[in-house]
């Protein structure tokens, strides 16, 4: 005998099963946790550790109130816990001993179905498989039934993968045990907030991973071919399949289709170039303030913000695709009325694509099932306007199936005043089903009963006080005041004493009591049983709805591509397989939001892959050099995507990558320098940029000395000329590298500016042509560096620039050559402010600055 309760035995041999779980266990009105998973949750959600006997031995338990239960799981998810629901799937009344629990679901990050726990961003589970030269990537959001996968091979296949991976930015991800230790160290240091779940090999098995597809996907004959020729991803989405049977207990039915891709069909973005162009999340905290994303989001409804996040992440390569876009941008551009009575409509839209998901998992209420009807009811007036529109993708797009049979089955059945939670009844409508209207007429509209049997009872005893009344304890009862007593009649059974009364019940009363008590418990089972039902059939039109959705959010996110382009003045780029990127009048598309049109400077650009491509650019720190690539690698990636972009004309000769170079820090966690964060940058460039790609460089070389710097920035510069076609732009405070302007693909830019006085002017201005200042010490001046400081550096660039004849890409020389370097850094000197050793130091240096004919010369005056 093991000594603990029957009840405990049961936690214990439920937990065996979902050891890696902390077992949520259902006892009443709570989720109660026990042993070591007490003292977890007690610690990491704050809540009081207690202990209850649980037979020869006392245990330590923990609980949560179970109405408020998902708030505490998302806590522990938040944690990287997972968290297993253990219900009581019978009536405990009805129960013979213990009440039969069981495990109903497993909350996973990236299986969570309850939106209290998400944002209105996807939420994806991955599953990955590694091998030496192949990779197999598939990724799922249960709530909108997104489904994909992919295949990667050749040399990069790793960093392929983690660029993948940063772009769908899974919450979990799975991975069979073999290989965990390759992932971990893969994507623990650069995504540490994904949780990886490891999983027994067998669940990635091609065998079992075909007879999943072939149960999910079995009708999509061309789909399933292509998955039979990716033997990795195959088994990557296999695993996922089988995870979410396992977890969920059941077939998730809105997991209707797979899209099968290519990473090469779409604009290639390494995880730094993500990061450094900020598309979705700003260097700053991450968070989607100050980026691209933020500007282009004019969408009405979370289908469509999720759909411009996907197309803003993932830019296409078929002009024909872009140019489809395009069209229908333009033509929502020019009818402005239409677009914001569009863009009204939208707004009314619920977010069907996870109602539905929800649908198909068995979880949604009935609240979301009255969403889903109002939302329907807007289709037939978006159809309507569909019919004035001339574009093709537009066209397609407003080819809506209005869902009548689903919208008119949500009306017939559910009330509009149906409560989210099915326990508390209300939820079937008043004329669906005639038992549930006889039983509602006893549970509710007894009240006229009681009146009359009140005023019989009157009539029948002579108290004229007596009163018929309820409440949770007793019941009902028939209450008598102590003066009148001595006239109740024999038959009233007493059931209550009070101060100044009795209170009594009669057989008759109690039979009605019996039968509307149990008439609310009919009601409330028979509605359940009827949403379920209604529930089930809508899963029936699960493909038809997420192709609907798909269809408006794609509307959404072209209506919000047009307001954008009317609100900041954008215009349509010409797109075209190979020619050169032309840019007159290019503007940061974040950066103007801050300043204002009026005051950001716009800029040409010209990078011609059969002629100048290469464009070294010289110019002052703080003036605009940064600013200037990345509008150019922003204004592409617009037009990629299918926007009009912040220029004045555009013609974007199609990139196949955009690689970045852009900042850098420590990596700490990985104990890499500044410097050796740059170089892997600079490296992954190298081996995987082509002929077709974008390249953009600032400031490469400068987290080392400078001359190890200036040779790495110069070698790689001639190494880029050496590859046709590439496009680059390379921004540098070596000015030593303008001479590269000898190769005819190689030109001079430079960001001009314009001196008065002590003062200098940032004119922003990008024009043909080099610098020779990069006016540093100007720009400490402006950071509030103390005036001793930046004068001392100006006497020492001084004595810099003595010392070398070909002055030295330190810092140059701010306010123009002195005829007497010597001469001016007297007159700088603060006499006051020095020490008698420092004023004798500095007559050395200014000793040594002079040549033999200078300190003769002086001797002579003597």
């Amino acid at each position: 005998m093991s000594g603990f309760t029957p009840m405990i035995e049961q936690y214990r041999s439920i937990k065996k099963e979902y050891a890696d779980c902390i077992l949520f266990f259902r006892l009443g009105d709570f989720y109660e946790m026990f042993f070591e998973d007490a003292e977890v949750a007690s610690r990491e959600l704050d809540i009081v550790l207690t202990a209850r006997e649980g037979g020869q031995h006392r245990i330590p338990m923990c609980g949560v109130p179970y109405h408020s239960a998902n708030t505490y799981i998302k806590r522990l998810l938040d944690r990287g816990f997972r968290v297993a629901i253990c219900d009581q799937v019978e009536d405990p009344r009805q129960a013979k001993g213990i009440v039969q629990r069981e495990v109903t679901r497993v909350v996973t990050p990236g299986t969570a179905l309850d939106e209290t726990w998400l944002t209105e961003d996807n939420n994806f589970l991955a599953a990955l498989v590694l091998n030496e030269e192949t990779a197999g990537l598939a990724y799922v959001d249960l709530l909108t039934g997104e489904f994909g996968a992919c295949q990667l091979s050749g040399t990069r296949v790793r960093a392929g993968l983690m660029d993948e991976v940063a772009r769908i930015r899974p919450t979990e991800c799975l991975v069979p045990m073999w290989s965990s230790q390759e992932v971990q160290s893969l994507l623990g240091d650069e995504f540490p907030c994904i949780l990886i779940t490891e999983t027994d090999p067998e669940h990635f098995s091609l065998e079992k991973a075909y007879q999943k597809l072939e149960k999910y996907f079995g009708r999509d004959l061309q789909t399933l071919q292509q998955l039979n020729e990716r033997r990795e991803a195959s088994s990557a989405a296999g695993a996922l399949l089988g995870f979410i049977e396992e977890t969920q207990k059941g077939v998730m039915n809105q997991l209707q289709r797979i899209n099968v891709y290519r990473m090469s069909d779409f604009l290639g973005l390494d995880r730094a170039s993500r990061s450094n162009l900020e598309l979705t999340a700003n260097l700053r905290d991450g968070k989607q303030d100050g980026t691209l994303l933020a500007v282009l989001d004019r969408t009405r409804s979370p289908m469509g913000r999720r759909k411009l996040r996907a197309w803003l992440e993932q830019p296409l390569l078929d002009t024909s695709r872009i140019n489809d876009r395009l069209d229908a941008v333009e033509e929502l551009l020019e009818r402005r009325e239409y677009r914001e009575e569009l863009q009204s409509v939208l707004q009314r839209v619920r977010d069907i694509e996870r109602i539905v998901g929800k649908i198909g998992a068995g979880v949604a209420n009935p609240r979301e099932l009255l969403a889903l009807k109002t939302s329907l009811q807007e289709i037939p007036f978006l159809k309507k306007m569909g019919s004035e529109l001339r574009s093709r993708m537009l066209s397609e797009l407003f080819n809506l199936n209005e869902m009548v049979t689903t919208r008119e089955l949500i009306a017939s059945a559910i009330d509009d005043n149906a409560p989210a939670n099915l326990r508390e009844g209300g939820t079937i409508k008043e004329g669906y089903h005639p038992e549930v209207d006889r039983l509602r007429q006893i549970a509710f509209k007894g009240e006229k009963w009681l009146l009359d049997y009140e005023q019989a009872e009157k009539e029948r005893t002579g108290i004229k006080s007596l009163k018929v009344g309820f409440n949770r304890v007793f019941g009902y009862y028939l209450e008598v005041t102590k003066a009148n007593l001595s006239q109740v009649p024999a038959d009233y059974i007493r059931k209550q004493t009070l101060v100044n009364a009795e209170r009594y019940i009669t057989e008759e009363l109690k039979s009605y009591e019996n039968e509307v008590l149990g008439a609310k418990e009919r009601l409330i089972a028979l509605e359940q049983e009827l949403f379920t039902s209604i529930r089930q059939s809508l899963q029936n039109h699960i493909e038809d709805i997420q192709k609907l959705s798909q269809q408006i959010a794609q509307i959404d996110t072209l209506a919000s591509l047009a307001q954008v382009a009317f609100e900041n003045r954008y215009n349509r780029p010409l797109v075209n397989t190979s020619g050169p990127i032309r840019i007159r009048g290019g503007r940061h598309p974040v950066v103007e939001q801050y300043l204002g049109r009026a005051r950001f400077i716009p800029n040409d650009a010209e990078l011609d892959p059969g002629g100048s491509r290469i464009g070294i650019v010289t110019g002052p720190n703080m003036g605009g050099k940064s600013t200037f690539l990345r509008q150019v690698a922003l204004i592409v990636i617009m037009a990629q995507m299918g926007s009009f972009v912040p220029a004045e004309e555009a013609e974007i000769g199609l990139a196949d990558h955009i690689f970045t170079r852009v900042g850098a820090s420590d990596d700490i966690s990985t104990g890499k320098s500044t410097f050796m964060v740059e170089m892997n940058e600079v490296a992954n460039i190298l081996r995987n940029a082509t002929s077709r790609s974008l390249i953009i460089l600032d400031e490469v070389g400068r987290g080392t000395s400078t001359y190890d710097g200036m040779s790495i920035a110069r070698a790689l510069a001639e190494y880029l000329v050496n590859i046709e076609g590439i496009r680059v732009l390379f921004a540098t405070h070596y000015h030593e590298l303008t001479d590269l302007d000898k190769f005819p693909a190689v030109f001079n830019l430079c960001v001009s500016v314009k001196e008065s006085g002590d003062d200098v002017i940032f004119l922003r201005k990008v024009l043909p042509g080099k610098a020779d200042k990069s006016y540093g010490i100007y720009v400490a001046k402006l950071a509030g560096l103390p005036p001793a400081v930046t004068q001392r550096a100006e006497q020492i660039l001084d004595t810099l620039e003595i010392k070398n004849p070909k002055p030295v890409p330190l810092q140059l020389c701010l306010f123009g050559d002195e005829e007497d370097p010597v001469i001016d850094a007297i007159k700088s000197v603060d006499i006051n402010s020095l020490t008698p050793l420092e004023a004798l130091n500095l007559i050395h240096e200014w000793q040594q600055m002079l040549g033999p004919s200078d300190r003769q010369r002086i001797r002579t005056r003597r």
